[in-house]
C-alpha cells in the first residue's frame, strides 16, 4: 500500500535530505582540510628529512641530486663528535637554556601573580610599559646589551660568561602576559583561605598559585628553552672565543670563505635537533594544556 502524502511526511523527506546533504558537505570539508594539512606538513617535514639525509653524505655526493646517500657514512658523526668542540657547545647551550629557562620560570610566574592578584599604585602603567616592551625589536637592544655586558654595575666583564649570555632572557614581558593570565583563573577563595591559614603572601603564591599553575608554567618553559637553544645573535656577539661558543654560533663557524662543508653542517644542525624533540615528545602535554587554559578563568 502506497504511504499517504501528508505535511509529516514531507517535512520528514526534507530533513533526510538535508541530513545527506550536510554529510556531503562534511565529508569535502574534512578532504580538503586534511589535503591542506599535509601538504603543509610535508611542505615542514620535508627539510627536516634532507638534512637527516646530507648527514649520512660523503663529500662526494653533497652536491648531488638524490634525496637518499647512495653510500651512506657514519664518518661524519665521527669527525664531528671527536674533530670540533661540538659536544663543549653542547654543554653551554644546555647551561644557558637551563639558566634562563629555571629564571623565567620563577621571576615571570611570581610577577604574573602579583599583577593578577593584587592591587597597588601604578599597576596598570606598570604591565602596559612590560606589554609595550615586546614591540621593541631585538636589533635594537644588542647595542645595550652589550655595553652593559662590558661594563657591568658588579663584576669586571660579562663576555665570554655564560651569565653574559643568559641574561636578556632572564625575564620576559611574554611570559609575564602568559602567566598573568594564567593566574586570573586561580580561585581567589584558595588565597584567602590561606590568609586565615596563616599562610604568607609568598607561601600563597609558591604553595597554591604555583602548583595550579603547572601546565602555564610548563609551556612557558619549553618555549623558552626552545627559544634560548636556538638563540644566535646575541650568543654570537657576547662571546669571542670558541670555548664559549653556544651550538648555533659553533655550527656557524664550520663554513669559511674558500670552503662550506655542509655534510659537518648538516651533521651538527641534526645533532643540535635531538635534545629538542625529546623535550617536546616528553611535555608536549603541557604546551597543549598550558596553552587551552590560559586566559580561562576560575
Amino acid at each position: 500500500m502506497a504511504e499517504s502524502i501528508t505535511p509529516s511526511n514531507i517535512f520528514k523527506d526534507q530533513g533526510r535530505v538535508s541530513a545527506v546533504g550536510r554529510a556531503s558537505d562534511d565529508w569535502k570539508y574534512k578532504f580538503f582540510s586534511y589535503l591542506l594539512l599535509t601538504m603543509i606538513a610535508f611542505t615542514m617535514i620535508v627539510p627536516f628529512l634532507w638534512m637527516i639525509s646530507t648527514s649520512f653524505k660523503p663529500e662526494s655526493e653533497i652536491l648531488r641530486r638524490n634525496v637518499f646517500p647512495v653510500k651512506p657514512t657514519l664518518d661524519n658523526y665521527s669527525d664531528v663528535i671527536n674533530k670540533t668542540d661540538l659536544p663543549l657547545w653542547y654543554k653551554n647551550s644546555f647551561i644557558v637554556a637551563v639558566i634562563s629557562t629555571v629564571s623565567v620560570a620563577f621571576f615571570d610566574s611570581l610577577a604574573g601573580f602579583v599583577f593578577a592578584k593584587y592591587n597597588f599604585p601604578g599597576k596598570r602603567p606598570i604591565f602596559i610599559i612590560f606589554l609595550t616592551s615586546l614591540m621593541v625589536p631585538t636589533e635594537m637592544l644588542l647595542i645595550p646589551w652589550f655595553i652593559m655586558s662590558s661594563n657591568p654595575p658588579i663584576g669586571g666583564t660579562w663576555v665570554d660568561t655564560y651569565w653574559g649570555i643568559a641574561f636578556p632572557g632572564v625575564i620576559t614581558a611574554s611570559g609575564i602576559f602568559l602567566m598573568r593570565q594564567f593566574m586570573q583563573g586561580v580561585p581567589d577563595e584558595l588565597l584567602d583561605a590561606g590568609r586565615i591559614d596563616g599562610v604568607s603572601e609568598f607561601g600563597l603564591y609558591w604553595r597554591v598559585a604555583v602548583p595550579l599553575s603547572l601546565p602555564a608554567i610548563g609551556a612557558l618553559c619549553i618555549f623558552n628553552f626552545l627559544g634560548n637553544w636556538n638563540a644566535f645573535i646575541w650568543p654570537l656577539i657576547a662571546t669571542t672565543r670558541s670555548e664559549m661558543f653556544t651550538l648555533p654560533v659553533g655550527i656557524q663557524q664550520f663554513s669559511s670563505e674558500a670552503d662550506t662543508p655542509w655534510n659537518l653542517i648538516m651533521t651538527g644542525a641534526s645533532l643540535s635537533v635531538v635534545p629538542l624533540l625529546i623535550v617536546v615528545i616528553i611535555f608536549q602535554r603541557y604546551i597543549i594544556e598550558g596553552i587551552a587554559l590560559t586566559g580561562l578563568k576560575g
